[in-house]
């Protein structure tokens, strides 16, 4: 995983989601919903409700959007019935393209997300076409300005927690866990007093493809297609702009 942080893609895309915020808490409280409906709405007990609050915090969502979605999914009312459906698919040069989606509407979304593909020089693939070449992991990213640590006291920390992997740059530390350690990391860091920007499970590519400028452009028109659709939760790619 080391040269590939995953940091700076969140960065490049963070100016693009602050102009759709509205949409991005959307979707947010529907992950929230999700996790409180399967799982109860403790997130002491509910780990996936956890991490689902930890992601809207760290995106500034207020916490009357939090407690709305939460209230919403443990109510008695009947509510919304949304699956977790997922898209294979490929961009310029080969670059794999794998896309999370959580809808109540498996025909809207399946048509919006190839239009999304056909439009801007994609192709949408047959299930296991792509998901093998991507291993889950858990994310977790420390702000170096918020955490006076150097390198290799965050590096024992990590250890000490149970991670996998740190890669550091001049803004934040990224650290990788196995995903069933991603809480226990997490909470061990917390413990050091230790402020944590981002907790989340991840797709981390197992191989890179460099594109030039002209491709990457393309796979980026892709992605922003695919994101900005309502049904999208995330969208996992292995393009890497060449130097």
């Amino acid at each position: 995983m080391a040269g590939h942080s995953k940091w700076n893609n969140i960065k490049n895309r963070k100016g693009a989601q602050d102009a759709k915020r509205g949409k991005l808490f959307q979707k947010l409280s529907r992950e929230i919903y999700m996790a409180a409906k399967q799982g109860g709405g403790d997130p002491d007990t509910n780990p996936a409700l956890r991490l689902a609050m930890d992601k809207a915090k760290a995106n500034n969502m207020p916490n009357d959007n939090v407690e709305r979605a939460i209230n919403k999914a443990t109510s008695s009312a009947e509510g919304e019935n949304y699956a977790e459906v997922v898209y294979e698919g490929f961009g310029p040069q080969g670059v794999a393209i794998l896309t999370e989606t959580l809808t109540d509407n498996r025909n809207r979304t399946m048509t919006n997300v190839r239009i999304a593909y056909n439009k801007n020089g994609g192709n949408l693939g047959e299930s296991g076409t792509v998901n093998y070449m991507f291993d889950r992991k858990g994310y977790l990213v420390l702000e170096r300005s918020k955490n006076n640590l150097d390198e290799e006291e965050m590096l024992m920390f990590v250890m000490e927690a149970g991670g996998e992997d740190l890669e550091t740059s001049e803004e934040v530390f990224e650290v990788y866990t196995d995903p069933s350690e991603l809480a226990k990391v997490r909470d061990s860091l917390q413990a050091k007093k230790l402020e944590i920007h981002t907790a989340e499970l991840t797709l981390i590519p197992k191989t890179w493809v460099t594109l030039p400028e002209e491709d990457f452009q393309i796979l980026s028109t892709i992605v922003a297609a695919l994101e900005d659709d309502d049904d999208v939760s995330e969208v996992y790619h292995n393009g890497q702009l060449a130097e």
